[in-house]
């Protein structure tokens, strides 16, 4: 047999990408629902040498490991440069991203379009859990760094990373 039924079943593969400065639970809520609809999904840590993190990309990638262990179809890498390249270097033709609010779709529109435009991988976005609408790393931080409660709003792992970051700084 020739063609495309010798080729076996196409392996689905999706990408989820950010800063994850740190991974929240919104983060953790589009990655196991990204991660029940595909085979294959890579979290993809995007490296920003013009953006200090409080989290280096090395331990962005160990929390996001951590928090993902139970999902055996999820890996976790760092990239530079456009998205679209990391997508074709893996052979990943669908972009996850997560929507807050309505000013989260302007601008991930956009971004959609022209990565659609870049290379031909399509952007599905999905709608964030009512409980993480107002949630991002950075309102996490700030809440954190003035002693704030934001244990329902991370895993525990990265709570533990967190204070411990604040604590040391």
């Amino acid at each position: 047999m020739t063609g495309p039924e010798s080729e076996g079943p196409q392996v689905r593969r999706a990408v989820c990408p950010g800063s994850f400065d740190p991974i929240t639970n919104g983060h953790l809520d589009i990655i196991a629902r990204a991660s029940r609809l595909y085979d294959e999904v890579y979290v993809a840590v995007m490296i920003n040498k013009s953006k200090k993190g409080l989290f280096d990309i090395e331990e962005r990638i160990d929390l996001i490991r951590r928090v993902t262990a139970e999902y055996e179809n999820v890996r976790v890498e760092s990239f530079h440069g456009l998205l679209v390249d990391f997508c074709k270097q893996r052979d990943i033709p669908a972009i996850v991203k997560g929507l807050r609010a309505v000013s989260d779709f302007d601008y991930e529109l956009q971004m959609a379009q022209m990565n659609n435009g870049l290379s031909g991988v399509e952007t599905l976005f999905v709608p964030t859990n009512p409980t993480y609408s107002f949630l991002s790393s950075s309102l996490v931080k700030e809440v954190a760094a003035w002693g704030g409660d934001v244990s329902h709003l991370v895993p525990p792992a990265v709570l533990e990373a967190l204070t411990a970051k604040l604590r040391a700084d």
